[in-house]
């Protein structure tokens, strides 16, 4: 038996079904006017069940089958609890400083906020005054308290009628130590494929996927959403055991998969946080030969370079060993897809039956020439630290760019290729391309010049870089009506499923870099606003920090490999807070609802450490 093959007996069956009848806060009524309610416990089918009320179709009916009529209790004169947001972590002195006050749209008594500096004997009121009313967004109005102007270090809490923001710091430290690191020290060790993942006295998965992988079969139609077309075939035939690829790589987080985009995604952030903070942080021993990862056990190597040389492993063994990449390696049933636990026990890591992972290959030359431009960074930083690696990276970024067809789909994909092989080769022609794209460049300048600044730098061509700061001008006016659509500096939520914070992640994670190299034209107000944001101050009643483990509330119940246990890992990012279409902001603490928990590789946690370092480093030069 399967578990969509048990269907338990019911606990109740009948016509009125009240949820809550003792809370008059919740109480919803059901009743049924066609056919009985019956309720299930759907905890016994499935990890991510919950209780269940449904009444059966009867058979032949097709019409007006079931009618419910939905009933919530109605509160007379209730007013929602205005909810006080800030930072989780706290804030730099030099920092802007700004708390957001959710209210109920219908509250009328406005109050004064107050700033209060706790110490280990009393609260003393530092600040107080009339709040800026902001307006309404979503369903709530806002107003918004500036306390910028408190630069003393200090426990602090902002006061708001009988609410209150949690106790955040004000210090000039406040990045140095548990924001950005736990990304190193936990969430990238801990997904580590191929390797044995321990923590002192707990074993996070033992040695996984030693049986990688087999070639999938050609058309199709995998369970998420993978497909190898016939064209896209290697020397090697559906079901043939793929050598070389028993290295490397990341579970993507909630599964266990390995997408390319993840894999060098993952590693070209890295590889350009090392290239442009010089993070030498050590606090992990990685050793591939034995397939062994020691987390809080320093190795005397940069644990940065050591997880981009993670993610590079994978990505080149794959080229070199089919001889283009492999669009993902992922199990071949839905019995092991929806796998939870330990990874070890995802596959038995013998080669060559039934429970070996596929690998998939596709023909997609906007991902070939994105995976180019991204291991030739990683080439470049990789060099004097695993040579060889850093060779076969840029070898495999040159042939792709070289051999990649190319359209107006892709030409922004190619564009970046080539200003990344330019900054690692120093190459003529990879220069002469992009100058001869300019007009390509200023036309797409919206998606193309977060990478561009660092190209503009390198070349020193005067009609090139005017030609850019004139296009970046109405990059910057994005970004400036962008901070106005929401009362948190950050643009409005756009409903999207699958994404809370995960637009507001990927664009500070690219201003990081309109911001280092056009500082005159783009302040680090955005970087700062989107930090807090994730760190806590977003809209809703639950403030937790979207980052696992960071800050003083956190998103401990998290949608990872370790969902089933109501648990977490430390340093990733969550989407967090969804939108409830029309207008409603929810964050629920539930393991299994992958939309506002679930954590990813390739971008989120990696994003949220480059923003933190970004932030520190432009804090720590004034």
């Amino acid at each position: 038996m399967i578990a969509d093959d048990i269907i338990a007996a019911p606990y109740a069956r009948g016509k009125k079904f009240t949820m809550n009848p003792a809370d008059p806060y919740n109480k919803v009524t059901v009743r049924s006017e066609i056919g009985d309610l019956i309720l299930y416990d759907g905890r016994m089918n499935h990890n991510n069940g919950w209780f269940v009320l449904r009444t059966e179709i009867p058979a032949g009916v097709s019409r007006n089958a079931i009618k419910w009529v939905i009933t919530p209790n109605v509160v007379k004169d209730w007013l929602y609890t205005p909810v006080v947001q800030t930072s989780q972590v706290g804030y730099h002195p030099d920092q802007p400083k700004m708390a957001v006050i959710e209210l109920d749209s219908r509250d009328k008594q406005i109050s004064e906020p107050a700033l209060y500096k706790i110490t280990d004997t009393d609260e003393e009121l530092i600040l107080d005054g009339e709040a800026q009313e902001w307006g309404k967004f979503l369903r709530y109005n806002y107003l918004r308290f500036d306390f910028s102007s408190i630069r003393e270090e200090g426990l602090y809490q902002v006061h708001y009628g009988e609410s209150v923001s949690p106790v955040f710091r004000i210090a000039e430290d406040i990045y140095e130590r548990g924001v950005w690191q736990p990304e190193l020290e936990y969430f990238l060790p801990i997904q580590m494929c191929h390797m044995r993942v321990n923590e002192k006295y707990r074993v996070w998965h033992d040695l996984c996927h030693m049986d990688d992988a087999r070639m999938a079969p050609v058309n199709l139609s995998h369970i998420d959403g993978y497909s190898s077309g016939a064209s896209t075939l290697t020397k090697y035939q559906p079901g043939d055991i793929v050598p070389g690829l028993t290295i490397g790589g990341w579970h993507d987080a909630g599964d266990y998969d390995l997408r390319v985009e993840s894999q060098a995604g993952e590693a070209y952030i890295l590889a350009l946080a090392y290239e442009h903070f010089g993070i030498d942080y050590d606090a992990t021993t990685i050793d591939h030969h034995k397939r062994v990862t020691e987390i809080h056990q320093p190795d005397g190597k940069p644990d940065l370079l050591q997880q981009v040389e993670n993610g590079a492993l994978t990505v080149v063994a794959g080229y070199r060993a089919l001889g283009r990449l492999y669009r993902g390696i992922i199990c071949n049933s839905v019995r092991q897809y929806v796998h939870l636990g330990d990874a070890s026990a995802h596959t038995d890591n013998v080669t060559g039956n039934e429970d070996d992972r596929w690998v998939f290959t596709e023909d997609n030359p906007y991902r070939e020439l994105t995976t180019a431009a991204q291991l030739s960074a990683i080439s470049r930083v990789l060099k004097n630290f695993n040579d060889t690696l850093s060779t076969q990276a840029l070898d495999a970024a040159k042939e792709l760019y070289r051999i990649t067809r190319t359209d107006e789909r892709t030409k922004g994909a190619k564009i970046h290729a080539a200003v990344e092989l330019y900054l690692t080769t120093g190459d003529s022609s990879y220069k002469e391309y992009v100058l001869a794209e300019q007009d390509y460049i200023v036309q797409h300048i919206d998606r193309l010049g977060w990478f561009i600044g660092r190209f503009d730098k390198a070349v020193n061509d005067k009609k090139f870089s005017q030609s850019m700061r004139k296009a970046l001008v109405t990059v910057r006016d994005q970004y400036e009506k962008m901070k106005l659509q929401t009362p948190y500096g950050v643009p409005e939520d756009r409903g999207n499923l699958s994404s809370g914070s995960w637009d507001v992640q990927t664009l500070g994670y690219y201003y990081c870099f309109l911001q280092d190299a056009y500082p005159d034209l783009f302040t680090p107000d955005y970087i700062f606003n989107a930090i807090n944001f994730i760190l806590g101050c977003h809209p809703g009643s639950n403030t937790v920090s979207f980052a696992s483990g960071i800050g003083a509330n956190s998103a401990t119940v998290a949608y990872g490999v370790n969902r089933a246990d109501g648990s977490y890992i430390p340093g990733g990012v969550t989407p967090g807070t969804v939108l409830i279409r029309p207008d409603l902001p929810e964050l629920v603490p539930y393991p299994f609802i992958w939309q506002e928990g679930e954590y990813c590789m390739g971008g989120e946690a990696s994003y949220f450490m480059y923003m933190v370092l970004a932030a520190r480093k432009i804090l720590n030069e004034k």
